[in-house]
């Protein structure tokens, strides 16, 4: 049964006394350094932050409901090459850890050494939306609004249809779901290096109690609404896009830019085939398929490429929105690569970023898979 702890929430400042616990982590000396997201001295956004100095975490802010980066991407970018030599600990949003887990089983990033803080995600806004709207409302009241059941439209498309807004794997829970937040909120121990947090802030904890158990119970419910949005959520855009005829149609406005790519955090490769001399050609072969056909659309093979990337990590995407949010021709990407996404790991009875220990589906052969073919 995973240890929990009640951390009391200061005059109902909810952000402020979570940046007192994450600056008692360093100050403490229970880690030597913090990667978190610190507002932007403009006050416009937050940028993901590797911090040393405790006095910076008063700028800290993990209720912001904007993610300008996947910080799956951030953590990869320092451990790949070599794991992190110190203690360092990580607060990441449910969709982040899930990436991350996918690129530990990928080996492009490592957990030695890493601390990993999950808390439980109200959604994020658009990036160019967020600036107006944290003129109207705290993170506080961002966060009170979501957890008491004020859904937002104005949320981006893959926070509308979030399959698990409260993390998988982590080794500490800030748990917020269920928990009167101006009161106190649950913090969850579900592995040893989770206990070593909480017992080098000198907390007390306890095996299960009484708001680890209403929070769970708060999870189960937030849960089954969201299966049946995303249900919903599936069965439009089948309508919307189903059939390669549809999808050359959504995907109409591809300028090939590869910002999709570039900013998905289990999209891996070192060297993309799409970037590969193999799509440099000569003029005379764009003249030429021109002249057989007519016409050709430039630039060439934009379905192609958005195809390619949806076999190439359906299985492992988990939803982050990353991809639309960075496309300048508005596709909305969310939809298709959910769709794709979800199917393919319904095949597989496989939830990326779950658990270190599932096995990812396409480097796994099992004989007794896949054995359906066609109606009887």
């Amino acid at each position: 049964m995973a240890k929990s702890t009640t951390l009391t929430v200061n005059d109902g400042q909810l952000r402020a006394s979570i940046n007192t616990l994450l600056k008692d982590l360093l100050s403490k000396g229970v880690v030597d350094a913090i990667l978190v997201p610190l507002t932007h001295p403009a006050g416009n956004n937050v940028v993901q932050t590797l911090v040393t100095n405790p006095e910076y975490l008063d700028r800290a802010d993990v209720l912001a409901p904007i993610m300008p980066v996947n910080a799956a991407r951030i953590i990869q970018s320092i451990t790949r090459l070599t794991p992190a030599d110190r203690k360092t600990a990580v607060v990441m949003k449910p969709c982040e850890l899930r990436a991350l887990v996918e690129l530990v089983k990928l080996r492009q990033a490592s957990l030695d050494n890493l601390y990993l803080i999950g808390i439980d995600c109200p959604g994020a806004y658009s990036v160019s939306d967020y600036p107006e709207l944290v003129a109207e409302k705290t993170s506080d009241e961002f966060a009170g609004a979501a957890w008491n059941g004020q859904d937002d439209p104005r949320l981006r498309a893959g926070c509308q249809v979030c399959e698990y807004p409260v993390p998988l794997m982590t080794d500490l829970t800030i748990g917020l779901v269920g928990m009167d937040l101006k009161q106190g909120l649950v913090l969850i121990a579900s592995s040893e290096k989770g206990e070593e947090l909480l017992e080098g802030l000198g907390l007390t904890i306890e095996d299960g109690g009484e708001a680890a158990t209403k929070r769970e119970a708060a999870v189960t419910q937030l849960l089954e609404k969201m299966k049946g949005i995303r249900q919903k959520f599936f069965e439009e855009t089948t309508a919307e896009v189903g059939g390669i005829e549809k999808l050359a149609e959504v995907f109409g406005p591809c300028i090939l830019c590869h910002n999709c790519q570039t900013v998905c955090p289990v999209c891996y490769c070192r060297e993309c085939f799409f970037d590969s001399p193999t799509f440099e050609l000569e003029a005379e072969k764009y003249l030429g398929v021109a002249e057989k056909q007519g016409a050709v659309r430039m630039p060439v093979d934009t379905l192609l490429f958005h195809l390619t990337r949806m076999t190439h990590m359906g299985t492992s995407c988990v939803g982050c929105g990353a991809c639309e949010e960075a496309c300048p021709s508005g596709i909305p990407l969310l939809k298709i690569f959910q769709l794709a996404g979800g199917n393919v790991q319904k095949l597989f009875d496989y939830i990326p970023g779950r658990s270190l220990e599932d096995e990812l589906p396409l480097t796994t052969f099992r004989e007794d898979e896949l054995q359906w073919i066609g109606e009887k």
